[in-house]
């Protein structure tokens, strides 16, 4: 039995106690084949067929399940079940402490419903910049946000010494105190939709001597400048809240931007720079990869569960493609070799203990 199927064999079967396939060894093939470049249910099943021989080197079947097997697993299965698999699957390889995990959604830009373009379904990761990793995903329901889906998401994680960020709309008092009652700081995006706190945040900086640092960057052939600027709160406007901090930056010649965040720690302005940096790996690191190489935002599975559950196998198959190859491979030709070297398929789901 492979360790994937140890991990997601427990998820709740929603189909009828006679069907032909264990649960566990559907969510390997989903796994596999996506790791090979399937996307669909269709390609799902085509993949069990013809790549049974590297298959069965990780679990047993007689016949490959049809894509009507897969699609329907896909609409059925308990997608919050499903998440919590996954992020005890991340948690049992991502042990760093003492890091940034960054939170944000990301929309699934086809998963929609006819008619309903302009409000496709979303799901909101937690991701590790340290270790590099996909820590936890959750999707709201019809009746609920992302904010709502942001609080499973912490929910879901061990966020004992962590640091996590995230951007404005996550700002809020729920947030805090989830995580600050995790074990965890927060730095969290600050705007004008709090508009007393931004006032406090404001008047704070300018009555104050804050704390300082500038970093003078040149990468991918762009210059930017950064400049950060740290200031106790006089109060704490939520649970755990210590500190404003406040940002500027400058590329190349353009108009320098400025942002102003809520933290727990009295950080150092070097730290500010560093976490507020690190935030933006959740964008290079899982979102790009997602859509880029994964077709996130290609895909149509948009009936019930599907998008939720689809968006769950992408993440899963980023962070196996993340430690598939110890050398500087890129992402596309670690997929490529899986789809064309049994071996090297086998060990990248393998290492994954």
């Amino acid at each position: 039995m492979s360790c994937l199927e140890g991990y997601f064999g427990e998820v709740p079967d929603p189909r009828a106690a006679n069907a032909s396939h264990r649960l566990g060894d559907l969510i390997v093939m989903m796994i596999a084949a996506s790791l090979c470049g399937a996307s669909s249910a269709t390609e799902f099943s085509l993949f069990a067929h013809e790549r049974r021989q590297a298959l069965s080197r990780l679990i047993d079947y007689d016949t490959a399940p049809s894509h009507d097997t897969f699609s329907r697993l896909l609409r059925l299965m308990d997608p919050d079940a499903f998440g919590r698999a996954f992020a005890a699957f991340a948690a049992a390889f991502a042990q760093a402490r003492q890091e940034v995990v960054a939170l944000d959604g990301k929309a699934l830009r086809r998963a929609y419903e006819t008619g309903l373009a302009a409000a496709p379904p979303l799901t909101v990761s937690a991701f590790a910049s340290g270790a590099r990793l996909c820590l936890a995903a959750a999707t709201p329901t019809a009746d609920e946000n992302e904010i709502e889906a942001a609080l499973k998401v912490v929910e879901l994680l061990d966020l004992t010494d962590r640091f996590v960020t995230a951007d404005a709309l996550h700002c809020h008092k729920r947030m805090a105190t989830a995580i600050t009652e995790g074990g965890a700081n927060y730095l969290l995006a600050l705007k004008k939709n709090r508009p007393a706190w931004h006032k406090r945040a404001i008047e704070r900086l300018a009555n104050e001597r804050p704390d300082h640092a500038e970093c003078d960057e040149t990468a991918h052939g762009r210059r930017e400048w950064r400049r950060a600027e740290v200031v106790a709160a006089d109060e704490a406007l939520m649970d755990g809240h210590k500190a404003f901090v406040h940002i500027t930056s400058r590329r190349g010649e353009a108009q320098p931007k400025t942002r102003l965040f809520m933290v727990s720690t009295t950080l150092s302005a070097q730290q500010a720079l560093e976490f507020t940096r690190a935030h933006w790996q959740i964008e290079n690191g899982l979102h790009w990869i997602l859509d880029v190489h994964l077709g996130e935002d290609d895909s149509r599975a948009r009936k019930d569960n599907a998008p939720a559950n689809i968006a769950l196998v992408n993440r899963i198959v980023r962070n196996i493609l993340q430690h598939a190859d110890v050398d500087k491979v890129p992402i596309s030709h670690r997929i490529k070799k899986c789809a064309w070297n049994d071996d090297y398929l086998v060990a990248a789901i393998a290492h994954m203990r």
